[in-house]
C-alpha cells in the first residue's frame, strides 16, 4: 500500500478547527458557526457534539451572540449583516482565501474585469465574488471560457478558487488567454500550497496503483479533485470515502497495490481507520510516498487570540521544531 504525503489537514483548516474548539472552551457553548467550518462531516459532527451550532446565515444567530466565519470566507455583505445584528465575530477565514479576496478588491478598484476560476455556488467563490460583484464573473471550467464577456479586452485579469485542480485551472487560463491575449495574471498563484502538494503526491503514486482511495467529504472541492487527479495520473480506479465504513471490499478484488490519500480538511484519525481496514484485507505493508514537507502554521484569529491572552492563556497548539507560525492580518 502506498500512502501519500502530504495529506490531511492544511494550516488553514487546522487554524479554523482549533478556533472553534478554543472558542467553545473559552466562552462556553453555544458558539455559532456560519456554514460548515471546514468541508468534513466528521469534523462538523464532532464540534456540534461539543456545543457548536452550525447555521446557514447570520440571521439564524441570536442578536449579540458569538459567531465564527468558516475557513472558506465571507463577503462584505455577510460581515455587514453580522454587524447589524451586533454579533461578536471570530473570522476563521483561511489567510490564503483572504489573499484572493484582497486581489479581487484591488483589481476591481483598477476597473479590471476579474475572471474568477472556480465552482459556482461554492462558499469560497461566493465570498470572493461578493467583494466586487460588478467586476467579478465566475468561470466554471475550460468549456465555460466561450461564454465570457468583458468590457475591455485590454483590462482583464484572472484569479482562482484556492482548492481547484492545478491542471484544469491552467487549461482554463490557457483558453482565456487565447481569447484575451492581454489577460493579466495575479501576482502569485492562488491555488493553495496544500492543494498543490496533495495533488503532486497523488500524481506520484497513482501510476503504480490499481486503486486509489481518497478520504474526504463529497462537498470538499480539494478531496474531489484528488479523485480526478489520481485517474488522470494513471490509477486504474479511484474512489472517495468519508470514512472506512464506505470502502467497498469489491474495489480491492484483484488489486496488488492500493494508494491512500486524504483531503486538506480530513483529520488523520479517519485515514488511520481506512489503513486498518485495508490491513485487514491484506494490505498491511505501508510505504509512504512523500513529495513535500509542510511547515506552515497560521496564528489563531485575532479576536480569539486577544481574548485568550487577556485571560492568561494563548494558542494551545504545540510548536514543532522548525515550524513557521505566520501572523494573520485582518481581512
Amino acid at each position: 500500500m502506498l500512502l501519500a504525503a502530504p495529506r490531511g489537514y492544511c494550516a488553514g483548516v487546522d487554524r479554523a478547527v482549533v478556533a472553534v474548539e478554543q472558542a467553545l472552551e473559552h466562552y462556553g457553548a453555544p458558539v455559532y458557526v456560519r456554514k460548515e467550518i471546514v468541508h468534513n462531516r466528521h469534523v462538523v459532527d464532532t464540534l456540534a457534539a461539543r456545543g457548536a451550532v452550525f447555521v446557514e446565515e447570520t440571521d439564524e444567530v441570536p442578536e449579540g451572540a458569538r459567531v465564527v466565519f468558516s475557513a472558506h470566507g465571507v463577503s462584505p455583505a455577510v460581515r455587514a449583516a453580522a454587524q447589524a445584528r451586533d454579533l461578536r465575530t471570530i473570522d476563521a477565514t483561511c489567510p490564503l482565501v483572504t489573499k484572493v479576496h484582497k486581489e479581487a478588491v484591488r483589481f476591481a478598484r483598477a476597473d479590471l474585469d476579474v475572471l474568477l476560476i472556480g465552482h459556482p455556488g461554492h462558499e469560497e467563490v461566493e465570498g470572493t465574488q461578493g467583494e466586487a460583484p460588478d467586476h467579478v464573473q465566475v468561470v466554471a471550467s475550460p468549456d465555460a471560457v466561450a461564454d465570457v464577456v468583458v468590457r475591455d479586452e485590454s483590462k482583464v485579469v484572472w484569479i482562482s478558487q484556492t482548492t481547484l485542480s492545478v491542471d484544469e485551472t491552467m487549461e482554463t487560463v490557457r483558453r482565456l488567454r487565447e481569447r484575451f491575449p492581454l489577460l493579466q495574471d495575479p501576482p502569485s498563484d492562488d491555488i493553495c500550497y496544500a492543494t498543490q502538494n496533495r495533488q503532486v503526491a497523488v500524481k506520484k503514486l497513482a501510476p503504480d496503483c490499481d486503486v486509489v482511495i481518497t478520504v474526504g467529504s463529497a462537498n470538499s472541492s480539494n478531496s474531489v479533485r484528488l479523485v480526478e487527479v489520481a485517474l488522470e495520473a494513471g490509477a486504474r480506479a479511484s474512489y472517495r470515502v468519508d470514512a472506512a465504513s464506505q470502502v467497498d471490499p469489491a474495489w480491492l478484488v484483484g488489486a496488488r497495490t492500493v494508494g491512500v490519500t486524504s483531503g486538506a480538511s480530513v483529520p488523520e484519525v479517519l485515514v488511520d481507520e481506512v489503513l486498518a481496514l485495508l490491513a485487514a484485507h491484506g494490505f498491511g505493508d505501508v510505504e509512504e510516498v512523500r513529495t513535500a514537507t509542510e511547515d506552515l502554521m497560521f496564528s489563531l484569529p485575532r479576536e480569539l487570540r486577544a481574548d485568550l491572552r487577556a485571560a492568561g492563556g494563548d494558542d494551545p497548539r504545540p510548536r514543532p521544531e522548525g515550524r513557521r507560525e505566520i501572523p494573520v492580518a485582518p481581512a
